[in-house]
């Protein structure tokens, strides 16, 4: 059954509150050692409304990313009450953190279609060499 538009509405504008108010307590108000310079890159919330996943974009290896995302959920009680507080709401969906690594894959394809391009320009060249005999 289609969802009405005024719920998918209410929806993703939650999802955009949620994500400026979190990226908000992780730059300014988490000192946690454990969790290096994040960004919080989306939101997602579930058809219920009960759960939602955010997706963080860690800059650092993948150790960074491990010690970012084990001081967030730590720091999850802490995240939830701010959130219920600033938004002045009832209910808050469970929040699961999950890292983010779509810019560094879209960094590696970009790396690797490069390559090939390359790769065919230089076949394409030996060609012509081998033609222009």
């Amino acid at each position: 059954m289609p969802e009405h538009r005024a719920r998918e509405h209410h929806r993703n504008r939650v999802q955009e509150t949620l994500r400026e108010e979190i990226g908000v307590i992780i730059d300014g108000e988490l000192s946690d050692p454990r969790i290096a310079s994040a960004s919080v890159t989306e939101v997602v919330l579930e058809p219920g409304g009960k759960s939602g996943h955010v997706y963080i974009a860690v800059s650092g290896d993948e150790a960074a990313e491990q010690s970012t995302l084990e001081g967030l959920m730590a720091a999850r009680g802490y995240i939830r009450s701010e959130l219920l507080e600033r938004m002045g709401v009832r209910h808050l969906p469970e929040l699961a953190f999950h890292i983010d690594r779509s810019e560094k894959l879209g960094a590696r394809m970009d790396t690797l279609l490069t390559r090939i391009e390359k790769r065919k320009a230089r076949a394409a060249r030996a060609s012509e060499a081998v033609e222009g005999r």
